[in-house]
């Protein structure tokens, strides 16, 4: 069965928050064991900016076909740096008022998980209270890696939908 094709104008309607960690010999095949620890490593992300489209449902990350185009909101970090801990987080803001759009924030360094989550939770209540708008909650993912060769955290909220 062929998946349905989407217009690049058609709004996604679910969002899932997905992380994960990879080390490697090279930046590159680290940053995809981090899209496979996560789920995502046989998708072609898309990378957007940090909107989350209005009444957007969480949810776990559905069963994607491989390949597909999938709008992507992510940090990563990459370092060589032997022992040292790297981080990625991504948050989302949801609006009291459901007419209103979320926002997607990310951030990755040379930190912990708790650091960097704490760090785009921020993120996200000054995006809010730069537009006005009063946040009904906040959701979260983060992933830590102690680099061992080449490392990469990574984490992303990744639209799709139903």
């Amino acid at each position: 069965m062929r998946s349905p094709i989407h217009s690049p104008f058609e709004v996604p309607n679910t969002v899932s928050l997905v992380a994960g960690v990879g080390d490697a010999n090279n930046p590159l095949n680290a940053f995809d064991m981090a899209l496979l620890d996560a789920g995502i490593g046989n998708l072609n992300l898309i990378r957007i900016s940090s909107i989350m489209p209005p009444k957007a449902d969480i949810v776990p990350l559905p069963k994607i076909p491989m390949g597909s185009l999938v709008p992507t909101a992510y940090g990563h970090q990459i370092s060589d740096v032997k022992g040292e801990t790297i981080a990625a987080a991504v948050s989302i803001a949801i609006p009291k008022d459901k007419e209103l759009c979320g926002l997607i924030m990310e951030y990755e360094g040379v930190c912990g998980k708790k650091e960097a989550e704490d760090i785009v939770k921020n993120m996200a209540k000054e995006g809010f209270e730069m537009r006005g708008w009063e946040i009904d909650k906040i959701i979260s993912i983060a992933s830590e890696h102690t680099v061992e060769n080449i490392g990469c955290a990574f984490a992303a909220a990744a639209l799709w939908y139903k």
